[in-house]
């Protein structure tokens, strides 16, 4: 008999193509959502869905009912300084809650998606891997530490006997980008034939659909109380333009902003996403992001879940075609203060 799954996060962009995913395969999903979410993302998968806040506990307890795994996506991205405190509670908070509930409804095994950013931020000549260890004091700034704080909670309730995974993809990208994800938004930008700019730096970059299957995998092959980097391919901000424009046949002209005149204008760019409520282009995270430490090993996953990897520009390719079918109908969507990323 397929096991039952509870999927939080589950419109998301990783949340929406598990869903996909563990649905074809046959289980069982159920997804808690907030009251009123855009629930277009699932439309085709069709899950149970329960609607609640992974901060009132006991919603986040009665959706565990004959839950086998849980997969806890859910967390919130917080752009500006103002949305700090309600990202504090979300990605603390209700990691907290969920780590309460499958404690005491005897959920089989949860799967928390922790992030790259939890770990610390080492010299450009070490590799990144999971010796490191989450930096609940990260520099990187507040999303950092939350999620380096949530995932500490977790590895400490493993310790006390919890079946836990921690799983820790790298910049995600790809199709299925329902909420229009910063790098959804940049690859949009990037498909014109008019000018558009680029950036100094690189970042590791990973495939949704290469994300969901190690979190697949990981639910009979993770180590409870093990952690497992995901990451794809380092590349620069450049190249990826090139990759894109290439993938829809444009020929734009490139506008590079070297990074000292990039982060005169972030500010300003952050200031205009308070008034206007439009995504900026980037911010001084961001920023900070892309010329940060990015060698990445997958070594572990690989030899644990069997972790793959596909080409680059596959990814790039399949996000273009599928931008290009869904980008009139896909709304704008920011993320606001709310459990729902």
């Amino acid at each position: 008999m397929k096991k039952m799954i509870l999927v939080t996060g589950a419109a998301g962009h990783i949340g929406n193509v598990l869903v996909r995913e563990l649905v074809r395969r046959g289980y069982s999903v159920r997804a808690l959502a907030l009251p009123g979410e855009d629930l277009s993302p699932l439309a085709d998968s069709k899950p149970e869905i329960i609607e609640g806040n992974i901060l009132d506990y006991d919603t986040v307890k009665r959706a565990m009912d004959g839950v086998d795994v849980v997969y806890h996506l859910a967390s919130l991205v917080a752009l500006v300084p103002e949305q700090f405190e309600i990202m504090q509670k979300v990605n603390i908070e209700g990691t907290a809650n969920i780590i309460r509930a499958c404690c005491e409804t005897n959920v089989n095994r949860l799967i928390y998606t922790s992030s790259i950013h939890a770990f610390g931020h080492p010299d450009k000549n070490l590799v990144i891997d999971e010796s490191l260890p989450f930096d609940t004091e990260n520099r990187g700034g507040s999303y950092d530490q939350t999620k380096a704080k949530a995932s500490a909670l977790v590895v400490e309730a493993a310790k006390a006997g919890l079946n836990a995974v921690l799983l820790a993809p790298t910049g995600v990208i790809g199709p299925y980008d329902y909420k229009r994800s910063e790098m959804g938004e940049m690859t949009r930008y990037w498909m014109k034939s008019s000018p558009t700019f680029t950036l100094d730096g690189a970042y590791d970059f990973v495939d949704v659909r290469d994300v969901v299957e190690a979190h697949i995998s990981a639910m009979d092959l993770g180590k409870a109380g093990e952690t497992y980097i995901l990451p794809g391919h380092r590349v620069t901000v450049r190249e990826y333009r090139k990759l894109v424009q290439n993938a829809c046949d444009k020929s734009g002209a490139e506008v590079y902003i070297p990074t000292k005149f990039a982060r005169i204008f972030a500010p300003l760019a952050e200031r205009v996403y308070k008034i206007t409520k439009t995504r900026p282009r980037f911010t001084r995270y961001s920023l900070d992001t892309l010329m940060s430490n990015s060698v990445i090993s997958r070594s572990k996953a690989v030899s644990t879940l069997g972790y793959r990897v596909r080409p680059l520009l596959e990814t790039v390719r399949d996000t273009v075609w599928w931008w290009k079918e869904n980008a009139r109908t896909v709304k704008p969507s920011l993320r606001n203060a709310s459990p729902a990323v």
